[in-house]
């Protein structure tokens, strides 16, 4: 395995970024066809569990408490917020074992160790894309319609994935020195679902005048871009610029823990 991952870096034919590139590539495809590769049903499974998620919530709020949130269909705006959620949580649950469960191979190997978040990122991600047509499917059977926004949801995935990286960057070299924080991160996680716009959209917090605290939450601006694709009023000029503020803010005190502490981190496991 070390001889496969340092392969594309052996070769002085590539440049740097184009050698780090290769090299993620290597690991993530690598993460996902071990995951994979003793399952019937392979990447399905990246699909079912947010879809029973979608329908449990679907069922509880729309025909048991017949709750007025979200917009028609529902289940394409629970959808919008819950295949994105399922990418960031599972990403940064993952990062709090990016260091302690390959502890060998990356004290053997000499690229960047950056690379051990960010291929978790990357991996969630592409499991986030392949639940798409799933949302296309929803979308076409509810009658949901693309909206002028609809080119805002690339720009959602790319201010979701830097967040992502930064946070991922931080929590991965601190559960080295503090190993509680596993799970801290788990019950922070559990707590922010519901903090955040998933079930219900930063306009059903008005009445509560809670709309501007919500915007401040990284993931609100990051979801009513997705949203906007089909549901063009969720669309939150405030709420985006301060996901993207938070974002970058995220990935550059990642980096710098991250700088700061792989070292001791290297030592540690």
């Amino acid at each position: 395995m070390t001889a496969t991952v340092d392969a594309p870096l052996s070769s002085r034919s590539r440049g740097p970024v184009a050698r780090y590139l290769r090299a993620l590539w290597l690991l993530t495809t690598r993460d996902l066809k071990v995951r994979y590769s003793t399952s019937f049903l392979g990447y399905l499974w990246s699909v079912l569990d947010p879809l029973l998620m979608a329908g449990i919530y679907w069922f509880v709020f729309v025909l048991v408490f017949q709750r007025d949130v979200g917009e028609e269909p529902y289940i394409v705006f629970l959808l919008s917020g819950l295949l994105p959620w399922m990418w960031f949580s599972g990403a940064i649950s993952d990062s709090t074992r990016a260091f302690t469960r390959e502890a060998k191979l990356i004290r053997s190997t000499t690229i960047p160790r950056t690379i051990w978040v960010a291929q978790l990122v990357l991996a969630k991600g592409l499991e986030f894309g392949f639940s798409l047509p799933v949302l296309a499917l929803f979308a076409i059977l509810g009658g949901a319609h693309l909206t002028w926004s609809a080119p805002l949801f690339l720009l959602a995935i790319l201010v979701q994935a830097v967040l992502t990286l930064g946070l991922g960057l931080i929590v991965a070299p601190l559960v080295v020195f503090f190993r509680d924080l596993e799970r801290a991160v788990k019950l922070l996680l559990r707590f922010l679902f519901y903090a955040s716009p998933i079930i219900y959209g930063l306009t059903d917090l008005e009445h509560l005048g809670l709309e501007t605290v919500g915007a401040f939450n990284p993931l609100a601006g990051i979801f009513s871009m997705y949203r906007g694709a089909f549901f063009a009023d969720q669309v939150d000029p405030f709420a985006i610029a301060v996901s993207a503020g938070l974002a970058l803010l995220a990935l550059g005190i990642g980096l710098l823990v991250f700088r700061r502490t792989i070292r001791s981190v290297l030592k540690a496991i």
